[in-house]
């Protein structure tokens, strides 16, 4: 069920956003929490500006200290990493594990569920961080411009999937918080075009990164769909991790 859970914004929601996507010290109010659920997710948007802008710091600083673009894209890939717990490179390597492991819908979802990570996983992680360091690396001195759009913009695809794809399991990630309502989801998808093009400082820039991310994450919900009928938790970490990858290569394109 689409759950707006009392109206379409709150004080709290930044907050709450903040400390289910990343490991950043937050203190979120319990009730407010639960009672919002996937209300708060319009913040999702924000909450890829802080992560981007802590990994652009990182890269930036040791671009200043002249350590090779390479390198500093590999910290900032750290970096987002540490600060979000690597919570969506896992749903991606639980995802493939799980969709193209299993026959039927009932293993694929066992699978997902299962920590341990099988070559499918392995395979997913490894080529996802070349494609994303091979990116960053090419995007030069715009680099921390290109990780914050892509991590704004990454997260906004989140609350566009978690909408549009019903829960894949009765006990998952949306049977507990419910789904974005349409006036979540607008909202988060004006917020994250709109960040993104004032970061890029580009309107067409902005729209080709979030016509990527918009493809990325249609061709994601497809799959998704075909294979297990909806969504989870790691397909939405999933589908954040594919979305930023291709952000990062239209940037690296555009700007190298």
């Amino acid at each position: 069920m689409k759950n707006a859970r009392h109206g379409l914004v709150h004080r709290q929601d930044f907050l709450a956003a903040l400390g289910l996507m990343t490991r950043l010290p937050v203190t979120v109010d319990p009730d407010t929490a639960r009672t919002r659920g996937a209300a708060a997710a319009w913040c999702f948007p924000f909450v890829g500006a802080v992560v981007g802008v802590i990994a652009a710091a990182g890269a930036g600083l040791a671009l200043w200290v002249g350590v090779s673009p390479s390198i500093a894209a590999a910290l900032a890939l750290a970096i987002l990493a540490v600060v979000t717990g690597a919570m969506h490179e896992d749903g991606l390597a639980d995802s493939v594990d799980g969709l193209w492991g299993g026959w039927i819908k009932d293993r694929r979802l066992e699978i997902m569920k299962d920590s341990r990570i099988g070559a499918y996983g392995v395979l997913a992680l490894i080529l996802i961080l070349l494609l994303r360091w091979s990116a960053l690396s090419g995007t030069d001195a715009a680099m921390g411009w290109a990780l914050i759009a892509a991590a704004i913009l990454s997260r906004a695809a989140v609350v566009a999937i978690w909408f549009a794809l019903p829960p894949a399991r009765a006990n998952g990630l949306s049977a507990s918080s419910g789904q974005p309502g349409l006036p979540t989801t607008a909202l988060a998808i004006t917020l994250g075009i709109g960040l993104s093009m004032l970061v890029l400082n580009s309107v067409l820039i902005g729209l080709l990164c979030t016509a990527s991310a918009a493809l990325a994450i249609l061709v994601w919900g497809i799959v998704a769909h075909r294979k297990i009928g909806g969504q989870t938790g790691d397909i939405l970490g999933a589908g954040q991790q594919i979305s930023e990858t291709l952000v990062l290569i239209v940037l690296s394109t555009i700007l190298s």
